[in-house]
């Protein structure tokens, strides 16, 4: 086993998974205001750090994804924020692309940002010990797009990307996520997001990126938001095994979903079943924001002084996801 496909292991086995805690200022300024606290940094780091000193962490989380702020703050007790997610037995990640911008010739579609430099940010971000990263490709799905021109550009960015960390010894998450908005069907999903993720790991193999040493973190086969279709959970984890099984090479060890605008509940009952009906080899688990963080974030917003209520509520769903990763989550344990 590489060093990588260790540390790869570490974050996404024993059903724990990952925190995205990796907002950009201005998104977590805007969830922040959607509950009335103010957003100062204090803020951002009080709230984030009270997760990262939950129970929670210590039993259901293997990675923390971390946004340039965050990672260069300095903890309420003195320490770095680093140290306190490595006491909680947790690995330190960080988000390194610098956004989605309109891309070139398609200007309806996206392409990420962020690989001018990028060598020199991963030296600074592994010496403030982060040990995998982030870098998140998105694709729109209408009767025309994504096109081969964002398909293509996107797998590029991301498998250069992943080639300068692991350059820098870190894990790249690699994540092409095919995103929810619009009406299209399942199929049309599922047809989409397996041309995307082929395509990526056509790059990342033509890169020499060493595929035992990476996480991925797709969407899962889900209608579109706007989509009439009824679409039943059975059906989304059908499809989405069926997707991976076809798309991902063996040597890949971990998949960590994202929830992509599905709510917490939504999120956990998918993964429960892909992970009831996994007949793969892969590791299937979590990499969730929103989907860890929403109900904590409302009942930390009440008062912010009271640690325990908004650790209680992360515990609560960081145990129901670690459960849907091993395929024993259920609405009594939801409930109780």
């Amino acid at each position: 086993m590489s060093e990588l496909n260790k540390i790869a292991l570490k974050i996404v086995s024993n059903g724990k998974g990952i925190l995205a805690a990796d907002e950009s200022n201005g998104t977590m300024t805007k969830r922040l205001e959607a509950v009335n606290v103010t957003s100062t940094a204090e803020n951002r780091l009080l709230f984030r750090e009270i997760l990262f000193s939950s129970d929670g962490m210590k039993e259901h989380i293997g990675g923390v994804i971390l946004y340039d702020e965050t990672i260069n703050q300095t903890t309420s007790f003195g320490g770095s924020i680093s140290d306190l997610i490595s006491s909680s037995g947790a690995i330190t990640g960080i988000k390194v692309d610098t956004g989605a911008k309109d891309l070139a010739n398609s200007p309806e579609e996206k392409i990420t940002e962020g690989l001018d430099g990028l060598r020199e940010r991963l030296k600074k971000y592994y010496n403030l010990g982060a040990r995998f990263t982030k870098w998140r490709g998105v694709y729109k799905i209408s009767e025309k797009y994504p096109s081969n021109l964002a398909i293509h550009s996107n797998a590029h960015a991301l498998a250069r990307y992943s080639a300068l960390v692991q350059e820098n010894l870190m894990v790249p998450i690699v994540e092409p996520e095919v995103l929810m908005d619009g009406n299209h069907s399942i199929d049309t999903c599922f047809k989409k997001t397996s041309e995307v993720i082929k395509k990526c790991f056509d790059e990342l193999i033509l890169h020499k990126v060493d595929l035992t040493g990476i996480i991925l973190k797709p969407n899962m086969i889900l209608a579109g938001k706007q989509s009439n279709d009824k679409i039943s959970n059975e059906e989304v984890s059908q499809k989405t095994l069926e997707c991976l099984k076809n798309s991902v090479p063996s040597e890949v060890p971990g998949i960590a979903f994202l929830s992509g605008g599905q709510s917490e509940i939504e999120a956990v009952k998918n993964l429960n079943l892909i992970n009831k009906n996994n007949n793969t080899k892969f590791i299937m688990t979590y990499s969730y924001g929103r989907a860890l963080q929403q109900s904590a974030l409302k009942t930390w917003s009440k008062n912010i002084t009271d640690i325990k209520a908004t650790q209680n509520i992360f515990d609560h769903r960081s145990k129901m996801c670690s459960l849907a990763a091993k395929g024993k989550w259920s609405n009594e344990l939801e409930n109780k």
